[in-house]
């Protein structure tokens, strides 16, 4: 898949599940379960070990309509690492330069984590695919407005601060896609092995997404 098109698919589908999961037997479990609630890109973060061997399995045998990317990758050998291994798009929690172009040379998406509005412009003009706003959870919906405002034509999407209620309120203020982690991924229903939990919770945070979105008309 090409990168243009991976950004499509994120953007249609609207969610990118960051998974920081240590226990990789339940890991394909996980994915299958908000997979059928419609959450189909998968953020395979570096701080899990083995992650770069992890998202190299998970390549070869999620289902062809789920995206595996890579995330907290802050240096360009590791973007090297899991371009390799098959990462369609890598977020990181900065801007590194080096991997934006790495990622471009290779037409694999990639989303550098920027917080001020300085760092969202110049991730941008640098060729970053989609802005990651990090960290979302100290700004709010209503800085990422406000920075929104004078940046109508960068595709920004927060991470951190994301809940399945409030996903709506971040695209209302121009979000184009949303990160989440935790609150998708209940610990408990999955220490329970309770995957229909998963399930629910994909399920209504696509929905909330979409209308959300679709309210925007």
């Amino acid at each position: 898949m090409s990168r243009k098109a991976t950004v499509e698919k994120i953007i249609a589908t609207g969610v990118v599940a960051v998974i920081r999961m240590k226990d990789a037997k339940r890991l394909s479990s996980v994915v299958e379960a908000i997979r059928i609630g419609g959450v189909k890109a998968i953020e395979i973060t570096m701080t899990v070990p083995g992650a770069v061997d992890i998202i190299k399995e998970m390549v070869r045998n999620a289902p062809s309509d789920v995206l595996i990317g890579a995330g907290t990758v802050t240096e360009k050998n590791n973007a090297l690492d899991v371009i390799k291994a098959g990462a369609k798009f890598v977020v990181g929690p900065i801007v590194n330069l080096e991997i934006i172009a790495a990622c471009k040379e290779s037409d694999v998406a990639c989303m550098p984590g920027c917080f001020s509005p300085t760092e969202i412009l110049s991730g941008w003009n640098a060729g970053a695919d989609i802005i990651k706003v990090f960290p979302a959870t100290s700004l709010g919906p209503k800085y990422f407005k406000d920075v929104a405002g004078p940046f109508p034509h960068i595709r920004m999407m927060p991470t951190g601060g994301v809940t399945i209620d409030n996903v709506g309120e971040w695209v209302a203020a121009g979000a184009v896609a949303v990160g989440i982690g935790s609150d998708l991924l209940d610990k408990k229903a999955i220490e329970e092995e309770r995957y229909e939990v998963l399930t629910e919770r994909a399920q209504r945070l696509t929905k909330n997404f979409l209308e959300a979105k679709k309210k925007l008309g």
